[in-house]
């Protein structure tokens, strides 16, 4: 959130100046102002108007408890005193906020208001008292439409127009793995349009909670990068979300937070709409759900966990009741890891297919390659892997 706005210059007589803040006094506080100001403006001045030589470049700097963005700019014309004007909008943020969305707001600022002066002397040729005329009026609207609205568009004249935007900024999504699968949050359809990343548009249609990353590629006939980047991009903006390849052969097991599912009645009858087959969502209570989602547990393999649950097949869709217990972070997935305790299965026979097929198996065999990851990256089934690692030699199979 924006603390103030300010406009300020270098005026030959008084130095640098503070022309127009909003809100009044948080700047350069009055006689009869009754509270202090965000900042000390003296001790800061040479900041706000460098130098020459510093001006055209964003400035950042932090107070004690305050974070001011700057883009100073220096005109240079014979039509000023000393041939030169120098100026500079600037925002006050605290400072534990993100700074990097607000950076463009500043850059936006000097731009248009550089091009303003040199066309029509629009900031020089105001003689407005402070805190008065259409620059003040400018800074104030600006403030509250940022503030409440993360967007602005204010008429400055006939012709021109200031529009800004504050995207939000993210933390870096984890990294795409070629064996998980994207799962959607919203309508991509709905948001998509001529104009998207032509391999955006063929990988779309292909995210559909099924199939994994490498198998998308696949589908789509893009290449693997280029895929990843445009998956990349999708789990930044939380168009995604990023699940294990779902196999009635996998063993999923309760975490520390079915605690929580367990006490939360909305949850639980989110879950009964999202997993239950009949449309009414009846046949399945929820406490039921409960109970079937606290019998998962390692060592048992989905396929027989479904064998003694059979009564309840029929009722409830069962990739949906895994995905929802994941997604929700009640539930994980138990991955098998395969651990080379010596480089056997050297013996191949004098076959160098058979040396380099070893070989491209043998780098998975560390304990930090899952057995998802080690199959789609092989293009093999679990089975086949389970055969290949049975005459490899001393492998050692870490469930976690």
């Amino acid at each position: 959130m924006i603390k103030a706005i300010f406009f300020s210059k270098f005026d030959i007589h008084e130095g640098p100046k503070v022309v127009h803040q909003v809100p009044s006094d948080s700047i350069v506080p009055s006689t009869t102002a009754t509270h202090p100001s965000l900042f000390h403006f003296p001790s800061y001045s040479s900041y706000i108007i460098p130098r020459q030589n510093f001006c055209a470049h964003p400035i950042s700097f932090c107070t004690s408890k305050h974070r001011v963005l700057g883009h100073p700019i220096c005109i240079s014309s014979p039509h000023y005193d000393r041939n030169e004007y120098i100026f500079n909008f600037a925002l006050v943020l605290p400072i534990a906020t993100d700074a990097t969305a607000y950076q463009t707001v500043v850059d936006k600022l000097a731009s248009l208001f550089r091009t303003l002066e040199s066309q029509s002397r629009f900031l020089s040729a105001d003689r407005a008292p402070p805190n008065t005329g259409k620059i003040y009026a400018l800074c104030e609207i600006l403030l509250e439409d940022l503030n409440n609205y993360c967007e602005c568009m204010i008429p400055i004249d006939d012709s021109d127009s200031l529009n800004i935007k504050l995207f939000p900024t993210y933390p870096p999504p984890p990294p795409v793995r070629p064996h998980q699968v994207p799962l959607r949050t919203v309508r991509l359809e709905s948001l998509t349009d001529d104009n998207w990343d032509l391999t955006m548009l063929l990988v779309l249609p292909h995210i559909d909670g099924l199939h994994s990353v490498r198998q998308i590629a696949v589908r789509a006939d893009a290449d693997y990068r280029l895929v990843r980047h445009a998956l990349d991009h999708l789990l930044y903006y939380g168009c995604v979300l990023l699940l294990d390849i779902f196999h009635f052969g996998a063993c999923y097991a309760p975490t520390a937070e079915m605690a929580g599912f367990v006490a939360d009645k909305e949850a639980q009858d989110e879950c009964r709409r999202y997993v239950v087959i009949r449309p009414d969502g009846g046949g399945l209570p929820a406490t039921r759900l409960v109970e079937l989602f606290a019998s998962l547990r390692q060592g048992q393999s989905l396929r027989n966990w479904c064998v003694e649950h059979a009564e309840v097949m029929g009722l409830m869709d069962i990739r949906r009741f895994i995905t929802f217990g994941v997604i929700k972070g009640f539930l994980y997935r138990v991955h098998k890891y395969a651990v080379a305790s010596s480089p056997g299965g050297t013996d191949w026979g004098g076959k160098k297919e058979k040396g380099e097929e070893w070989a491209a198996l043998a780098k998975y065999l560390d304990g930090t390659h899952c057995f998802d990851e080690i199959c789609t990256e092989l293009m093999i089934s679990e089975k086949e892997l389970g055969a290949k690692l049975k005459g490899f030699g001393d492998v050692q199979i870490i469930q976690r």
